[in-house]
């Protein structure tokens, strides 16, 4: 299925590790509760995005769009819970984004552009996880995670292209920094399951 992706594929420095496919397939219900936060993130971050940047064209049309997206992904996920009886509750949130966030320079415009390269990378880094999670999920999942993966790697698109539009200068570099932080947060263990975690403690014990 990434093989349709291959820009994402190459944005990503690895794919998931088989301990994180396995930790979420014996953790389905835990995979769809932080899914759907995981939506309604992704559209508060968009959100948030349109009220402090309100000057930037570009910006406004796509995180628009991205905002109403992210919405129906999560009113999707919301409705496969109480299908499957699966409640919402609240998580804590894994040190996916913050480890990526706390990196954010604190000058414009390169705080825009370091937000919208972490969106970038948690985009495609969604895409590849419901791609590799998809084959072995029951029909109606497995369907509606293949469902999502068009959408995410657009979103992926899209914020990186933002943040070369607005960045007046190359982001390699940036992109190559986020990128060896991103690997490591997702190789490293975790002790709670979450979309973005690392493989279980366990698994290296």
């Amino acid at each position: 299925m990434l093989s349709a992706y291959p820009e994402l594929v190459a944005f990503l420095p690895c794919r998931s590790p088989d301990a994180w496919v396995n930790w979420a397939l014996e953790n389905q219900s835990l995979l769809l509760n932080d899914h759907a936060h995981c939506e309604k993130k992704a559209a508060s971050t968009a959100m948030s995005l349109m009220y402090r940047y309100v000057d930037r064209d570009n910006l406004l049309h796509k995180m628009s769009r991205l905002a109403r997206e992210e919405l129906l992904h999560f009113e999707q996920v919301h409705k496969l819970m109480r299908k499957r009886d699966v409640a919402y509750e609240h998580l804590t949130a894994s040190r996916y984004a913050d480890g990526l966030r706390k990196h954010i320079r604190t000058h414009e415009p390169a705080r825009l552009v370091d937000t919208l390269i972490i969106g970038a990378f948690v985009e495609a880094r969604s895409c590849e996880r419901f791609a590799v999670l998809a084959p072995h999920l029951d029909a109606e999942l497995s369907k509606f995670y293949q469902s999502l993966l068009k959408s995410e790697a657009r979103h992926f698109e899209d914020y990186l292209a933002l943040a070369e539009e607005y960045a007046g200068e190359s982001i390699e570099e940036r992109v190559e920094f986020f990128r060896e932080l991103e690997h490591a947060l997702i190789v490293e263990p975790d002790e709670a399951f979450r979309v973005h975690s690392g493989p279980p403690m366990i698994a290296v014990a």
